[in-house]
Order: structure tokens, then sequence, then C-alpha cells
């Protein structure tokens, strides 16, 4: 039996807090990857009632885009923001920004989206602070 090697390209960010979930996202998202995403959150939804998101993109490489577009991701979007307070997306595409822009007026989350050499106003936007690893 072979393991994969391959690390995932949507990984968990520990926090300082229960309710803040942080994810680094890099190289080419996959329908896997949005499933494992999108699984996590669901997990949060059922431990607490509103959380706190942080999305860090660097080194984007695109996205599977029929993962994101299918049936079940939507509805995961959708019924997921009534439990998201606050959600900063750090770097990514050019386009992202804009998209964030354009969305955040129909939505009652309330959306930041910071270049990515301002991570630190990002996390303090959240109010939280990534974890120290392991020793």
């Amino acid at each position: 039996m072979l393991i994969n090697e391959t690390p995932p390209n949507v990984r968990r960010v520990e926090t300082d807090r229960e309710d803040a979930y942080a994810f680094e996202v890099t190289g080419h998202i996959t329908a896997a990857d949005v499933e494992n995403m999108y699984g996590l959150l669901e997990g949060a939804y059922t431990l607490h009632e509103r959380i706190d998101v942080i999305v860090i993109i660097h080194d984007y490489d695109g996205i599977d885009w029929n993962a994101a577009w299918k049936e079940k991701t939507i509805l995961g979007k959708t019924r997921g923001l009534k439990h998201i307070r606050k959600y900063a997306v750090i770097g990514g595409p050019g386009w992202l920004k804009g998209a964030l822009a354009l969305f955040k007026p129909f939505v009652s989350v309330d959306m930041q989206y910071f270049d990515l050499e301002n991570v630190e106003a990002a996390w303090q936007w959240i109010g939280a602070k990534p974890s120290p690893g392991p020793v």
C-alpha cells in the first residue's frame, strides 16, 4: 500500500480561539480540497453557532471549477453563511478582491480582503492568532 506523499492544498491552521478557523491554501485546488475544507467547516458549525474564518492564499495555481460549482458545495456555502461572523481572505488571484467586494452587500457576513503582506492585520481584524506549531 502506498501512502500519498503529496500534502493537501488546503490545510487547517490551528488558532488560539476555539471559534476561529484558519486555512492555508496553496497550489491548484482540487475537488477533494474543496470537500475537505467544507467538511471541516460543517464540523465547526456543529460545535459553534458563530465562527470567524481566515483563509490565507499563496502560490495559487487555479481551482477545479467543477468542484467549486457542485450543488453540494454551493449548498454548503449557503448554509454556512449564517454561522460566519467575520471572513478574512488574504492574498490569492487578482480577481478575488473584486469578487469579495461584489458579494459583500448581499451577505450578512463581515468580509474583508487583505493583501498577502498584511497577514498580521488580517489576524488582528479576526481577533485571533495562529497557534504555534509542534516543537
